[in-house]
């Protein structure tokens, strides 16, 4: 099996191209809730969740059994040419679970990006205006659009431009990183006035069709905002014809204990972005809208030859069926409070790891330097790696590269999570003693 193994190495470098990263260069076999088998039967615990894609975790057995059951009947009529009642169904169901009491439709597409970039179609669509406003740190994409959206160079958009234009980037506040004279509320109050002033210098607000917003930033850190915040945010929206775009592409579906992100935080958004684990690993992705705005374009204005695939759809009707009936968003609360509880005992246990934060188990903290502020990249690239190599799957984030996030399966059971924990410990111990 090694030089199988070593093989398939090799034909990676051969054939696959540098640019598509990878974490750990195992070679995955079998996967089952949070655990992984590679192909030499080594097991690893599953902390990153296919970054946020599975979790009702690996090969859920009722998606396992609704995609084969949609394979043996059709595979792709495509939506455009014969309707399907997949589609039409979970189009209802994610009417259904948004937010709100205005009624809602939703538009079906492939990717994450593709959803945010639709999304941004259809508010220009509906306001005739063609301003974007995102925020600090946010993460949206790799499309031409979103890469504009994105506000991370390295290694989203160095030398990819030029951008989509009438892209802005606003303040989102961080509160772990105020400044230390500020209280908490000053803080909140003073990124706001922030954003007063970028909308006078920056736009206008009545330049923008949309304003997109990860209710929980993803790969900008695992980022909560404070309520206040987000609805002053929804509030600038309604005062001035601007569309609100949740975008809950890593944030949705129970992670943070709630089908949307957004609902925390007691605001509708005119349209809401959704996809990863959505459909627990099949390419799938939605725009979910107030119904006047998802009507303003006409036919064929939005589609696409794949979107909608009616085995990804069964898939997502399963995984929806799936969080309902295991209650997967109580467990999501049980579940981060169960990280927050370890990292808590980590913080006291070592300098070097701070602002332990979450919003259900979307749950993160940061490694930092001797000043207990300063991020530390490095040592934050040591743990991950070192914890790839003991059989914990373990991912990163952040602008500075500093942050060590939590995306294991919601489903994971309490066995993996130890068996995961005391991986991250070793780890954890080990680097603590390194001379460097």
């Amino acid at each position: 099996m090694e030089a199988l193994h070593q093989t398939w190495q090799e034909k990676r470098d051969q054939y696959v191209p540098k640019s598509i990263g990878n974490g750990n260069r195992s070679i995955a076999a079998s996967g089952q809730g949070a655990t992984i088998i590679d192909e030499n039967g080594a097991e690893f615990i599953d902390f990153a969740g296919a970054i946020g894609t599975m979790n009702v975790g690996h090969s859920h057995p009722k998606v396992v059994e609704a995609a084969k059951k949609q394979m043996d009947k059709i595979t792709h009529p495509g939506f455009n040419v014969i309707m399907y009642d997949s589609y039409i169904e979970l189009a209802a169901r994610l009417s259904n679970l948004a937010p709100g009491a205005e009624a809602k439709k939703t538009a079906l597409f492939n990717s994450g990006a593709e959803a945010v970039e639709n999304a941004v179609k259809i508010a220009r669509k509906a306001t005739g205006r063609s301003g974007v406003l995102t925020f600090e740190r946010g993460f949206h994409g790799r499309t031409n659009m979103t890469m504009a959206m994105t506000a991370k160079v390295k290694p989203y958009k160095h030398k990819f431009g030029p951008f989509s234009p009438e892209v802005y980037h606003a303040p989102y506040p961080y509160m772990f990183r105020r400044p230390a004279s500020m209280t908490e509320r000053e803080y909140e109050q003073h990124v706001i006035e922030e954003l007063d002033l970028f909308l006078k210098t920056e736009v206008a607000p009545d330049e923008l069709a949309c304003i997109v917003m990860e209710p929980v930033q993803g790969e900008g850190g695992f980022i909560v905002p404070p309520a206040s915040f987000v609805r002053y945010v929804a509030e600038l929206c309604r005062d001035h014809g601007i569309l609100f775009v949740s975008d809950e592409i890593q944030a949705g579906f129970a992670r943070t204990g709630k089908w949307f992100a957004i609902e925390h935080f007691g605001v509708e958004p005119d349209l809401i972005t959704v996809s990863k684990s959505l459909a627990a690993g099949f390419p799938l992705s939605g725009v979910i809208g107030k119904a006047e705005v998802m009507d303003a374009a006409g036919p064929g204005e939005i589609g696409g030859t794949y979107c909608g695939n009616p085995v990804a759809c069964e898939a997502a009707l399963a995984v929806i069926n799936i969080i309902e009936s295991e209650r997967l968003n109580e467990r999501a609360e049980w579940l981060g409070a169960k990280w927050e509880q370890y990292a808590g005992e980590w913080e006291k246990s070592y300098s070097w790891i701070r602002g332990t934060r979450r919003l259900g188990a979307m749950a993160a903290f940061e490694i930092v330097k001797a000043d207990g502020l300063t991020p530390d990249p490095e040592k934050t690239a040591r743990v991950t790696k070192k914890a790839n190599e003991h059989g914990l799957l373990l991912l990163s984030a952040g602008v500075h590269g500093n942050v060590i996030r939590f995306l294991a399966p919601i489903v994971i059971t309490e066995e993996e999570l130890s068996k995961g924990v005391e991986k991250l410990e070793f780890v954890l111990k080990e680097i603590e003693g390194e001379v460097i």
